[in-house]
């Protein structure tokens, strides 16, 4: 982070701004991904998609911890949180194989809380083990 200099504060900023930003792209692509429409249904109240979208964001967010933590510059913290988003989203598919008496999709739409729940618990559980590993 040498490019901002000693100062903290322009630091957290330019920081703070990638991974709000990162976080909007990578909610679009799961938007896309996901056959239900996130906000609308958390707007409908459907605690299932909120648990699920809670737990992608919780993720994504502890990606860039640790992508952060390693004092790297800026682009190599973009790459290591592209990189663990990426793989989130293979934890997600690997989710959606190992459930074939139903689809996670479409049990999350249905407001299914225990699916939601488990597919929060996969996300975060997920961005500890990847976030850990970037730092090695």
């Amino acid at each position: 982070m040498s490019v901002f200099g000693e100062n903290n504060y322009v630091q957290t900023v330019a920081i703070y701004s990638v991974v709000v930003l990162s976080t909007v792209v990578f909610l679009a692509v799961f938007e896309l991904l996901t056959k239900y429409r996130n906000w609308q249904e958390i707007k409908n109240g459907n605690l299932a998609v909120a648990l699920a979208t809670g737990g992608k964001i919780l993720g994504i967010a502890n990606i860039f911890r640790f992508a952060t933590e390693s004092g790297e510059p800026i682009f190599a913290t973009i790459v290591q949180g592209v990189f663990g988003f990426v793989l989130l989203l293979v934890g997600y598919f690997i989710f959606e194989f190992l459930t074939p008496m139903f689809k996670v999709d479409e049990e999350i739409e249905k407001g299914n809380a225990a699916v939601g729940f488990i597919s929060m618990v996969i996300s975060i559980g997920l961005s500890y083990v990847i976030g850990a590993s970037l730092n090695v």
